[in-house]
């Protein structure tokens, strides 16, 4: 059974920066499609970025140059950076992982294309001006 485990979340002023983590049960991030994914109340998901079994990202449109996705295998940790953060960016942020075994997604089609089914508690952002 795969468990993911955010943190990292907070308060930071406009402009500012955050990284979260996300804890993976072990072997997840050598075989798993891993995902960064935010929530606020009455609004779907939103999909932010996704990273493949060989560390290459994708983005949505909305963070792209802003956010960055990264892992550590040896650590069993994956990261989103984020940077230049505004008030929109206000919400509950998830990981989330689904099983790569047997499948040929291209790495820039990840966010868009797999459905992702295991997911993390979340993490609370919140932006003030």
């Amino acid at each position: 059974q795969v468990l993911l485990v955010e943190s990292g979340g907070g308060s930071v002023q406009a402009g500012g920066s955050l990284r979260l983590s996300c804890v993976a049960s072990e072997y997840t991030l050598t075989s798993y499609y891993m995902a960064w994914f935010r929530q606020v109340p009455g609004k779907e998901r939103e999909g932010l970025a996704a990273i493949d079994i060989d560390g290459r990202p994708d983005y949505a449109n909305s963070v792209k140059g802003r956010f960055t996705i990264s892992k550590d295998n040896a650590k069993n940790t994956l990261y989103l950076q984020m940077n230049s953060l505004q008030p929109d960016d206000t919400a509950m942020y998830y990981c989330a992982a689904e099983s790569a075994a047997g499948d040929y997604t291209d790495y820039d089609e990840v966010l868009e294309t797999v459905h992702f089914s295991i997911w993390g508690q979340g993490t609370q952002v919140t932006v003030f001006s």
